[in-house]
């Protein structure tokens, strides 16, 4: 682990998908926080004091949890905080917060790009982030000297939901406890079921998969994704505290099954291609234009059909999204990295599920004749 201080109601349907993260009302936000607290001692809720901010990785479980985590915390201290997703697809830029006036930056489940959290230390007295990820490990020393103010929680034992729990616990309670219960941050009713949560999600995120159908429940968690922007959705936080173990079992074991059968409706005539002109050998792919939900299902199948056909055990999912081709690659063999392939064309993901944009132009040179 790195620690460096250089020093129960039913969910309601999701919101419609914004792409506008740095939109003009989470700008609004930041100018509305910067202002001084006109909280009144009458109110119950009431917060005062100078704002903290809480960036969290969207659209991951580790980041909603962890801003879940930070708003408990500050709600139980009754102090001001902001909390805000942190998209790649629009990111906020550093001097968004120059004159923001707050006093504490978390980032939680993620460092952010580049040198963002050390440029961000030069607005804010203090950046304190956390994150579980071997690569953001491997980032750190290339990013050069640490400012004094910048606190970074990078431990690969834990997920970032964790780690933010036990620290605002800690911080709640005043102690150095390794208890790992979080009675004071949370009511009582709540414990045991955001707890069996945070497991489930750390079993996937550190890729243990040790618990029992820890794979359903991804299924099922992947339906809830779209509800975790709390700028559309404002009452997400509410919704990760309801959020049951068992329910979720119970529910990706049938989304797992009604996706399976839908995958295998589907695939009729899957297709060859030569991934990378034949660079990478050859697979089985089919066009999923309007099914892209099922890619996942429907990349596994094809991968053992393709290596029933004797070619790499690799599936290609390729369908258009917002006008570009989105080649979507999967293996059920342990020994094959589609993340290579994704790389080489400036994609990524992880060595049994990766995704990459492309030309049609060099798609349609990896197409042979129809199998």
């Amino acid at each position: 682990m790195l620690r460096r201080r250089l020093a129960a109601a039913p969910s309601p349907p999701a919101p419609p998908f914004r792409r506008a993260f740095r939109s003009a009302s989470a700008l609004e936000a930041i100018r509305s926080h910067s202002l001084p607290s006109t909280a009144s001692s009458s109110g119950a809720d009431d917060q005062a004091g100078p704002a903290s901010l809480a960036l969290y990785n969207y659209p991951t479980f580790a980041g909603a949890y962890a801003a879940l985590a930070a708003r408990l915390f500050h709600r139980r201290v009754r102090r001001r905080l902001l909390v805000l997703p942190f998209s790649s697809v629009e990111p906020f830029r550093v001097d968004d917060f120059k004159d923001a006036g707050f006093q504490t930056c978390y980032l939680l489940d993620f460092i952010g790009p580049k040198r963002f959290a050390f440029e961000l230390s030069q607005f804010v007295p203090s950046v304190i982030a956390f994150d579980h990820r071997q690569s953001t490990l491997a980032r750190i020393p290339q990013l050069g000297q640490c400012p004094s103010n910048v606190e970074l929680h990078i431990d690969t034992t834990k997920s970032s939901a964790r780690a933010v729990f036990d620290y605002f616990s800690k911080k709640l309670a005043g102690t150095k406890s390794d208890s790992g219960l979080y009675e004071n941050l949370l009511d009582q009713e709540d414990v045991e079921r955001v707890s069996n949560v945070l497991g489930y999600v750390e079993d996937a995120d550190l890729r243990r998969w040790q618990l029992p159908n820890t794979k359903e429940f991804q299924t099922a968690l992947r339906d809830e994704r779209a509800k975790l922007n709390c700028v559309t959705n404002p009452h997400v936080f509410e919704q990760l505290l309801q959020l049951d173990v068992s329910n979720l079992l119970t529910k990706g074991k049938l989304l797992a099954h009604d996706r399976q059968q839908a995958a295998w409706e589907f695939i009729h005539k899957p297709f060859k291609i030569q991934i990378g002109r034949g660079s990478y050998g050859e697979c089985l792919a089919i066009r999923a234009d309007g099914h892209s939900k099922l890619s996942h299902e429907i990349g596994l199948e094809l991968s053992r059909m393709s290596a029933a056909a004797g070619l790499r055990p690799i599936g290609a999912v390729v369908f258009m999204q917002r006008g570009i081709l989105k080649i979507c690659l999967r293996t059920t063999d342990s020994t094959t990295n589609t993340a290579e392939i994704a790389k080489a064309y400036g994609g990524g993901g992880k060595p049994n599920s990766s995704s990459f944009a492309l030309r049609m132009d060099e798609f349609n040179s990896w197409t042979s004749v129809n199998s």
